[in-house]
């Protein structure tokens, strides 16, 4: 195939571009330090306690827990969904769909205050659902829109450029939090009130992905209302879509064990982005003037993550996917065992650099191996619900038992040496796959 021309490829990228500043801002800074800040009050015993539906919690693990939930909802409902879709050919209706509840949530979290939780956290639940449930979706177009040669350097475009967008609103969001006088100027608000920077950060972000979506929704291919139209009985059918691409992937033993490898390191990845903001206001950003401190290493995390999305990309042309990502997950191995003994905010630094290294450029090299290992078809979102699947259970696992671990022991600290098992697995199993991916390759050489 040829790839899509320059303007879909574009208006496909920009997806990153619109839902990353949900990733960023409300799941990894400004909303779980806004979050642990409004719920340690009345906590001097350093439990951080807080109550929902008059269950108590520790604050960080019933974030952990909401978003468990939310991962098991999409890991379930997802291979139905893109069935459907891959049978009645219209998967960006659920794209359009998805980010619509994703951003509306985001818009819905300006009313989150202090005396809210439970309503907050229900919001936080659904955004994470939309955001989440969108994107095997929007995964799915990669194969669609680019060919094989072209996958790694697009997969890298559109990481890119969420972290570019991402970090401009974040900024923009940390400025209004630094500086509250310029909501009374434009707004009206009160200034005293020191929730209104990070809940009219959460409005902004809303306003934002549901924005500049538009611009992809705009340009990605959807079939004809008469091919959508002619399908009938699409419950049952998605159904059968999804068996039969199940018997496809039983077969393939090289994608088989790529998704176990992805199954055991993302684990890792995935949960250290969930929860790093949260590990740095409690064990080494503790006092209120240092969070400017943390945001701004947040930030740091994703300028570096651009450099090692696109030079992972390049890399892989000299070296193979599989020996990029085996790296990869070497360096996070090694990001695990100095998070455990992190003490001083330099050090933090230095790690978060690291992170932000590893972390763009894992997540596009995977998406886009992914893409290139699958047989050629017209069911890629079927295919990729398998990939989501896996990716959406993986992080069940991973925050829950970070999560439980933190309740158990007391210390964030402990649950990192669960993770650093979880990526040690995950470096086998690239090894195992890469035995079964070079053997196929010579087969077909010879």
């Amino acid at each position: 195939m040829q790839t899509a021309p320059k303007k879909v490829i574009n208006g496909w990228a920009m997806y990153d571009w619109a839902n990353s500043a949900y990733n960023l801002v409300i799941t990894s800074t400004i909303f779980p330090a806004y979050f642990v800040a409004i719920t340690s009050s009345g906590n001097g015993n350093g439990q951080h306690k807080v109550s929902f539906f008059g269950r108590e919690f520790v604050n960080t693990a019933l974030m952990d827990y909401a978003l468990s939930v939310v991962f098991l909802l999409v890991a379930f409902s997802s291979p139905i969904l893109s069935s459907i879709a891959d049978y009645r050919r219209n998967k960006k209706v659920y794209l359009r769909w998805f980010s619509f509840m994703g951003s509306a949530s985001c818009l819905g979290l300006f009313f989150f205050t202090p005396e809210r939780i439970e309503l907050g956290i229900i919001f936080f639940s659904i955004a994470a659902l939309g955001y989440w449930a969108s994107l095997v979706f929007y995964n799915s177009y990669l194969p669609d829109i680019a060919a094989p040669e072209d996958q790694d350097r697009i997969s890298a475009k559109g990481f890119a450029l969420g972290y570019v967008g991402s970090v401009l609103l974040q900024i923009i969001c940390f400025i209004l939090i630094l500086y509250p006088g310029i909501l009374e100027t434009l707004f009206g608000f009160d200034p005293k009130d020191k929730t209104l920077g990070p809940r009219f950060s959460f409005l902004l972000v809303g306003i934002w992905w549901f924005g500049f979506a538009q611009f992809t929704l705009r340009v990605l291919p959807l079939s004809s209302k008469a091919e959508r139209k002619s399908k009938k009985h699409v419950l049952v059918n998605g159904f059968h879509e999804l068996q039969l691409v199940w018997k496809q992937l039983k077969q393939m033993a090289v994608l088989k064990r790529f998704l176990l490898s992805f199954f055991l390191y993302n684990m890792g990845v995935q949960t250290v982005m969930l929860v790093a903001a949260g590990f740095g206001k409690k064990e080494i950003f503790p006092n209120p003037e240092d969070e400017p401190k943390l945001l701004v290493t947040i930030i740091l995390i994703q300028l570096v993550a651009i450099i090692g999305a696109i030079g992972l990309s390049r890399l892989s042309k000299k070296i193979g996917n599989m020996w990029v990502l085996i790296i990869a997950v070497s360096i996070w191995i090694l990001v695990c065992i100095a998070g455990y003994y992190v003490q001083t905010q330099t050090q933090f630094y230095i790690l978060a650099a690291c992170v932000g290294l590893v972390m763009g450029g894992i997540q596009s090299m995977s998406r886009s191996t992914y893409s290139k290992l699958l047989p050629p078809t017209q069911d890629t979102t079927s295919f990729f619900s398998f990939y989501d699947v896996t990716e959406k259970i993986a992080i069940v696992i991973g925050i829950f038992t970070f999560g439980y671990l933190e309740e158990l022991t007391g210390s964030m600290r402990n649950s990192i040496i669960a993770l650093g098992i979880f990526f040690v697995l995950g470096l086998i199993a690239l090894f195992y796959t890469k035995k079964a991916y070079d053997k196929a390759h010579a087969t077909i050489h010879n």
